[in-house]
C-alpha cells in the first residue's frame, strides 16, 4: 500500500514528519512542505520514501552516493543554512521545554572530512562481503567505498581495511570494527572475531602498509606504534576502546569554549573527564582535579601529565559520579567546575552543584534533552545561564554537541 502525504516538519532525528489521522508518520529523507509518496512500515509509525512529488526549495543534491541508503547520515539533502538552523532549534527547543529562556548562539559548523572516529560493520552477504554502515532502522549492512564526513586517513583506507579484516569472519556473524585516527596512525578495535595466533603475523604485516598503529581483537593486540592524541601540549596514549571526541576540529572548538567559561579560575574540577581533553589544557593555567570512573583513561591522562612540562598540578580521582557525586563541601574548594557527562546527563551531580557556591560552571553535553534537565536544576539553585553554544560535531545527523556557561 502506498500513500501520498505532506511533510509538516523535521523530527528530532532528521526524519520528515507527516501528521495523519492515526498519528505521526516518520519519513526518512523527506523535508518540510514536500508532498511525498510513501510506503508505511508494519509499525504504522515509519514509512519508506518512494517518490518526492513536490520538492522543497530547500532540497539540494546530497554529496555522497550512498546517501538515502546508508543510515549514517540523515540530512545531506537540506540546504546548509536550513540544516544549521534546524540544529540550533534542537537546542533552543530542549531548553524551552524546561522553561529556560536563553539566547542560543549560532551553530559552530563542522567541516567535511573531519570525523576521526567511526564504527563499521563487516559481514558476508549475497554479493560477497559488506564493510560499512547499517541501513536506517535495519540490520542490513551497506558496503561503502567512500564517505565525505570521514577524515581522509580513514576514508582512503576503507577498501584496504575491508580486505585485511575479511579473513577474520567466521559463519554468519557480523564484526564490529571501531576505527580511530590518532597522531601515530589508525587504532583498530575488532569485536566478534576469534583469530588464531598465527593470524596476528599477517595482520601486523598488512597493518604497516595501511598506516595502522594498533589492532586489538579481544585480548589479542598487535601494536606497531602506541596510538596517541594531543590535548594542548600533552600527548596522551590511547587505551583500546576508550572514548574520544568524534572530531578533532570540534574538540578544539569545545576546548576553547570550556577555557572561556572557566577563565580566571585558579582551581578547577573536571568531572566525567575521560582522557582529559579539557583537563590537560586547563592545567596550562590552573590547578585541576580530575574525576573519572574509567581508571584506564585516568591512568593515561596521569601519564601524559607527568610527561608534559609547565603544567599546573593535576590530581586524578577515580570516581563514579553517577553513584557518588561530589558533595557541597567537596565542591567548596573550586573556583570553577567543568562537567561533560555521557548522554544520560548528570542529574545527581547537578543537584549537588546547585547547593554549592562554585562561581563558574561549564556544562558540555551531546544530548540537549538531558542537558536542559540539568541546567534547570542549576538555574533553580541560583545559577544564571549566561551562554549556550551548539557545536555541530556530528555532521548530517540528529545529534548536536552543546557548551553552556553558568555563573553565580
Amino acid at each position: 500500500m502506498t500513500l501520498d502525504r505532506t511533510i509538516a516538519r523535521l523530527g528530532a532525528q532528521g526524519d520528515g514528519v507527516a501528521e495523519t489521522a492515526d498519528g505521526q508518520l516518520f519519513v526518512p529523507f523527506a523535508l518540510p512542505g514536500e508532498r511525498v509518496r510513501v510506503e508505511p512500515a508494519t509499525d504504522g509509525k515509519h514509512a519508506a520514501l518512494l517518490e518526492v512529488l513536490t520538492p522543497s526549495p530547500e532540497r539540494v543534491e546530497p554529496i555522497c552516493p550512498h546517501f538515502g541508503v546508508c543510515g549514517g547520515c540523515a540530512l545531506q539533502h537540506l540546504k546548509p543554512e536550513a540544516y544549521l538552523a534546524w540544529k540550533r532549534n534542537l537546542v533552543a527547543g530542549a531548553l524551552k521545554s524546561r522553561g529556560l529562556d536563553a539566547n542560543v548562539e549560532e551553530v559552530r559548523a563542522e567541516p567535511l572530512a573531519s570525523r576521526r572516529r567511526a564504527t563499521f560493520g563487516l559481514r558476508a552477504d549475497g554479493n560477497g562481503f559488506a564493510f560499512g554502515f547499517h541501513r536506517a532502522r535495519s540490520h542490513d549492512l551497506i558496503d561503502i567505498e567512500t564517505c565525505p564526513i570521514l577524515s581522509p586517513r580513514i576514508a582512503e583506507r576503507l577498501s584496504g581495511l575491508k580486505a585485511m579484516l575479511t579473513p577474520l569472519l567466521s559463519g554468519r556473524g557480523e564484526l564490529r570494527v571501531g576505527i580511530t585516527e590518532t597522531e601515530s596512525g589508525l587504532d583498530i578495535v575488532v569485536e566478534g572475531a576469534r583469530p588464531k595466533e598465527t593470524e596476528l603475523a599477517r595482520l601486523a604485516h598488512e597493518a604497516g602498509k595501511l598506516g595502522i598503529a594498533r589492532i586489538t581483537i579481544g585480548e589479542m593486540s598487535v601494536t606497531l606504534v602506541t596510538p596517541a592524541v594531543r590535548f594542548g601540549r600533552a600527548l596522551v596514549p590511547i587505551p583500546p576502546g576508550v572514548f574520544l571526541q568524534a572530531s578533532q576540529t570540534a574538540e578544539s572548538v569545545l576546548t576553547a569554549l570550556v577555557r572561556e567559561g572557566a577563565q580566571k579560575a585558579k582551581r578547577i574540577a573536571d568531572l566525567f573527564a575521560g582522557l582529559g581533553p579539557f583537563s590537560l589544557v586547563l592545567a596550562e593555567g590552573a590547578a585541576v582535579d580530575v574525576y573519572e570512573a574509567n581508571e584506564t583513561a585516568l591512568a593515561a591522562l596521569a601519564e601524559a601529565a607527568r610527561h608534559t612540562p609547565k603544567l599546573k598540578p593535576i590530581r586524578t580521582h577515580p570516581r563514579d559520579l553517577f553513584r557518588d557525586p561530589l558533595g557541597r563541601q567537596e565542591l567548596a574548594t573550586y573556583d570553577a567546575v567543568v562537567f561533560d557527562p555521557p548522554r544520560a546527563g548528570a542529574a545527581a551531580q547537578a543537584e549537588q552543584l546547585a547547593r554549592s557556591k562554585v562561581k563558574r560552571l561549564v556544562a558540555v553535553s551531546c544530548n540537549p534533552g538531558t542537558l536542559a534537565r540539568d541546567l534547570r536544576i542549576l538555574v533553580d539553585g541560583g545559577y544564571r545561564l549566561t551562554r549556550v553554544v551548539p557545536v555541530d560535531q556530528f555532521l548530517f545527523s540528529g545529534h548536536i554537541e552543546v557548551v553552556a556557561h553558568l555563573s553565580r
